[in-house]
């Protein structure tokens, strides 16, 4: 996680996570679950993740966009 360190200014507040947890649940109802999986907040976490993250310059520059940085994130932590 160090390499993208550098590349986010800011990122998701304590709100975001609420809404993470919220907007998961929601998914997980519609698919008729009572319980999420973590394969519902993978679903959901681009829409609600997307302008909450703040690039550096030095991102901008390179062209990485919020998207790739989501990405990054979901696959390096380890599914319970």
């Amino acid at each position: 996680m160090q390499k993208l360190a550098q590349l986010i200014n800011y990122g998701g507040s304590p709100r975001a996570s609420i809404n993470l947890a919220l907007g998961a649940k929601a998914y997980a109802f519609i698919k008729r679950r009572g319980y999420v999986i973590p394969e519902d907040v993978r679903a959901i976490c681009h829409d609600v993740m997307r302008h909450r993250i703040g690039l550096t310059y030095e991102a901008e520059a390179e062209n990485v966009t919020t998207e790739q940085v989501i990405n990054e994130v979901l696959n390096m932590v380890e599914v319970p």
